[in-house]
């Protein structure tokens, strides 16, 4: 599970007094996206964007650029940031709630792409008197089984609202329709999302032809599973980008913008035990740190996956099933509940996987005050 590179990091991390820190293998995950990058390679493949929101970590955004066609972004904030670090990078604004400054500042910065989310949305960028290429988004209602996230409200427009942005297109030539955007769910595996991009295209299609756009684009989303209780288990992209090929009609462009499932195997926060006791019946481990470092477990209800790493201390241990638990003055302090970790003792150091995604970005970082982790990119190359 761990790399070899990431093992060392650590235990010199620990020695140093240095924990509790993320720490990314860069090599792995420039090879996990050129093997991305490959499994798209093929005639009728989708353009693949990277989704910021899921770590837009400068070393990160580098590592990932040449296995990228574009970057997605959510918010000014994230459009300022990306294009610091990629400044010829192609750029997809999406996201709801954009103010008036954000689209300025969208079209300023050269986006190739803004995703329009409600009929005022464009009626506002329309109002700027500037030339724009958008996207519609749509929010289609549907069968969401197995999904473990999915779009409600905020996000694009119902079928029904769609309509009336016709009518505001038609009134701003200026504004320029080129496709829709369509990402209803999250967290599934490549037939279920297959599945979706067939039903997007099938609602897309007769509408776009309607309105008047040609060589349409369809941007499909992200929303590729990463298996927490299993890491080995990955998405299967092969199969993914030769369903979508054959999905795909002359003329059309397809867009992905993945993020997790990018990013999420090259990270690791790692953290070490400061006690070991036995509680009405049960064990647990307290580490240095704690969700609000690393919030995924607690956001999405999951046992993180770990690996303990011995440092052959002689303070309190236990064999048994432990549940790891972090600093926080809260009983939703929680890594993994009763989980296997075989012999854990207090000066073990604990690696968590996955952490490469919506980890440190998403987390409530100064809850109680603790000291800010550490980060450490390993494999960094030329500027980063």
């Amino acid at each position: 599970m761990i790399t070899d590179v990431v093992r060392r990091r650590a235990g010199e991390l620990a020695r140093g007094g240095r924990l509790p820190a993320f720490v990314y293998d860069l090599a792995a995950l420039r090879a996990h996206a050129a093997g991305i990058r490959e499994a798209l390679a093929v005639p009728g493949g989708p353009e693949l964007f990277y989704a910021a929101k899921a770590n837009p970590d400068m070393p990160v955004l580098k590592a990932l650029a040449p296995c990228l066609d574009g970057v997605e972004v959510a918010s000014g904030g994230e459009l300022a940031h990306v294009r610091r670090a990629l400044p010829d990078v192609r750029l997809a604004f999406g996201g709801p709630g954009k103010t008036d400054a954000e689209l300025r500042a969208a079209l300023d910065q050269g986006v190739e792409r803004l995703h329009v989310e409600s009929p005022y949305e464009l009626t506002r960028l329309a109002a700027l008197g500037r030339e724009a290429d958008v996207l519609l988004r749509v929010n289609l209602a549907g069968e969401r089984q197995g999904a473990a996230l999915a779009m409600s409200g905020p996000f694009g427009m119902d079928p029904d609202a769609i309509e009336a942005c016709l009518d505001l297109l038609a009134e701003a030539p200026h504004v320029r329709l080129r496709g829709v955007h369509a990402h209803p769910a999250s967290g599934l595996d490549a037939p279920a999302l297959l599945r979706q991009s067939e039903e997007i295209l099938t609602w897309a299609r007769p509408w776009l032809d309607k309105a008047g756009c040609e060589e349409p684009e369809y941007n499909l989303g992200g929303g590729m599973a990463v298996d927490y209780a299993d890491p080995e288990h990955r998405f299967d992209w092969a199969g993914y980008a030769r369903g979508l090929a054959g999905l795909r009609e002359d003329g059309e462009t397809l867009r992905i913008e993945p993020g997790r499932a990018v990013t999420a195997y090259a990270g690791w926060y790692v953290t070490e035990v400061l006690d070991v006791k036995r509680a009405h019946g049960d064990w647990y481990a307290v580490l240095r740190g704690g969700t609000m470092h690393l919030r995924t477990p607690a956001a999405k209800q999951h046992d993180q996956p770990f690996e303990v790493l011995p440092q052959d201390g002689d303070g309190p241990a236990t064999g048994e099933p432990v549940t790891l638990v972090g600093q926080l003055c809260t009983p939703k302090d929680v890594f993994a509940r009763r989980a296997d970790a075989g012999r854990i003792a207090v000066g073990d150091v604990v690696a968590f996987a996955l952490a490469g995604a919506y980890a440190w970005n998403i987390s409530h970082h100064d809850f109680l005050m603790h000291p800010k982790p550490g980060f450490h990119y390993l494999g960094l190359r030329g500027d980063m």
